[in-house]
């Protein structure tokens, strides 16, 4: 008999490899300890359960992410579940391990229907839930229906649900998902128990991101990870989505998950260049902070990310100056530096100046040329930082005292002509007079109210506004005349008279302490009719 040659075991197939998941679903909470950031309602539906005041629909609202159908399956397994032994009731922390609690986990389960209202729109779809709900359910204590995104349903189709929502059959629950409960219509609301699901706190995502990366076998950085908590706005499935790309990324790099990776591929403004553009601002740094804008900008990052980040940053030192306290999640530089920026600028200048960026937030979004728009908005609030405040201004001129001269924005150039800025307005007006500009001159004796005067800056009261050319004309003809920069500016509180009200009074003045003399009382009662006039040269001094 011949030999067989002995090869050994047959070589075994190569287990199938498991397909990759990503993070947001491998990490749906499967109870209700694991669902972050909810507790209120967690709490709520523990109470209920236990007391066994189980309502019947249930509305679930918040934005993207923030667990609405995770936490509607959580509630089909906690009122399903039937414990290892099967024999458990409802309870608020499903065995996760019975044939009911493993069929919904896996979406199997036939007597948890899930629907998307988004193609399911129509009454008909909506007769389909009515007819099978006459049924009991096949297996399980419950029938649930979760519809998801139900503000998408048409109106026909909620008025055929309100019947059946509001007396449903003892075996049916309803679960409502939606992220736009205003379309939601009030009969349909008021027939729910409804759960308002909060944007999770940064701090809350930061943690359970690091506790994801320990599990993934990945190091991150807290400060990476705080800044994919910022870009989440509050929602775990996206801020799970962009730590998915993060360490994508980090692989790719060779390294863990870094602030500065995920900050390029966010494409978000450096924090430290951001504080040092806001510092450029407040100095007044025009050229410093027009450079730094551009180096930003040349970096790949957005223009409107910069606006917005430096409205973040304002928003941060305001916060610190009202003692809210510091933000855990900032760095520890950044956290000093805007303490020293809430000891040193005061509640009306960090308003102006939140004012401004907003505005200039918007305009960047919707400019045809950002770059530049965003510019010329930091310069606008360069401009305004620079500004006297008008209740500083007002306090002072109560109590006699006038503001002290701002240095000028340009100083003159060896070619440019010698300073001759008038030591007063009225000499301001004269010169300008003198200098063949009549017309500008009679406006501003007619019209101008001066809060404060000094060489190179004029407040006007806003109470009675000068037209805009007129300060522009008035800013030219004083750079051509006194050889400096003026800044001219208007501030809402009341000013001193105008040059032709002053004369006007000081004329009154003159002609009251005339009657009050004995001669020219009997001289003006022997002559009816008799005027009191000044001289030629009085006169001309107001026409």
């Amino acid at each position: 008999m011949a030999d067989f040659l002995d090869l050994g075991e047959p070589p075994q197939p190569a287990a199938a490899a498991q397909p990759y998941r990503v993070l947001a679903r491998k990490y749906r909470p499967q109870t209700f300890n694991a669902l972050i950031g909810q507790e209120a309602m967690v709490r709520t539906l523990e109470n209920a359960i236990r007391r066994d005041r189980i309502a019947h629909a249930f509305l679930l609202t918040g934005v993207r992410g923030v667990g609405k159908t995770s936490t509607a399956r959580l509630i089909a397994k906690a009122l399903n579940c039937i414990g290892p032994d099967g024999q458990g009731g409802p309870t608020i922390d499903p065995c996760g391990v019975c044939e009911p609690c493993r069929a919904i986990a896996e979406g199997r389960h036939i007597d948890v229907i899930e629907m998307d209202a988004a193609s399911h729109t129509g009454v008909d779809d909506v007769r389909e839930i009515i007819d099978a709900s006459r049924y009991a359910a096949v297996s399980a204590r419950y029938k649930i229906y979760i519809v998801d995104e139900v503000h998408m349903l048409s109106k026909n189709a909620f008025n055929a649900l309100l019947k059946t929502l509001e007396e449903p059959p003892a075996h049916v629950k309803f679960l409502f998902a939606t992220t736009e409960v205003n379309k939601v219509p009030v009969t349909v609301l008021s027939r729910c128990q409804r759960f308002d699901l909060r944007r999770i706190p940064a701090e809350t995502l930061a943690t359970h991101f690091a506790h994801v990366a320990e599990a993934e076998g990945v190091a991150a950085e807290p400060e990476a990870l705080a800044l994919v908590a910022r870009a989440a706005e509050g929602s775990a499935r996206d801020g799970l989505s962009i730590l998915d790309q993060a360490i994508a990324h980090a692989d790719l790099a060779g390294g863990g998950v870094q602030a500065d990776a995920v900050r390029e591929m966010l494409g978000l403004s450096d924090r430290n260049a951001v504080r040092d553009l806001l510092g450029l601002v407040l100095a007044a740094d025009a050229p410093g902070a027009l450079a730094a804008i551009r180096r930003q900008y040349d970096l790949g990052v957005d223009p409107a990310g910069v606006m917005r980040a430096l409205l973040e940053a304002v928003h941060g030192v305001t916060q610190v100056k009202v003692g809210g306290g510091d933000d855990a999640a900032l760095p520890a530089e950044e956290r000093a530096a805007y303490r020293d920026w809430a000891g040193k600028l005061s509640f009306p200048l960090l308003h102006r100046l939140w004012q401004l960026l907003l505005k200039g937030h918007e305009e960047v979004a919707r400019a045809a040329l950002p770059i530049e728009t965003a510019e010329m908005a930091v310069l606008r609030a360069i401009h305004a930082s620079t500004l006297p405040d008008p209740g500083d201004l007002a306090r002072r001129l109560a109590n006699g005292a006038m503001p002290a001269a701002a240095p000028a924005a340009t100083p003159p150039t060896p070619a440019e002509p010698a300073d001759r800025s008038p030591a007063t307005f009225a000499a301001l007006v004269d010169l300008l007079s003198d200098e063949k500009q009549a017309i500008l001159a009679f406006k501003l004796k007619q019209g101008a109210r001066v809060v404060s005067y000094a060489a190179g800056e004029i407040v006007f009261s806003g109470s009675r506004p000068i037209a805009a050319d007129t300060l522009s004309d008035l800013a030219a003809a004083l750079r051509t005349l006194t050889g400096r920069q003026w800044r001219l500016s208007l501030a809402d509180v009341d000013g001193a008279p105008t040059l032709v009200e002053a004369e006007l009074a000081a004329v009154q003045a003159r002609h009251d302490e005339a009657r009050a003399d004995a001669t020219v009382a009997a001289a003006l009662d022997a002559f009816p009719g008799a005027e009191l006039i000044d001289p030629p040269a009085a006169q001309r001094s107001f026409q």
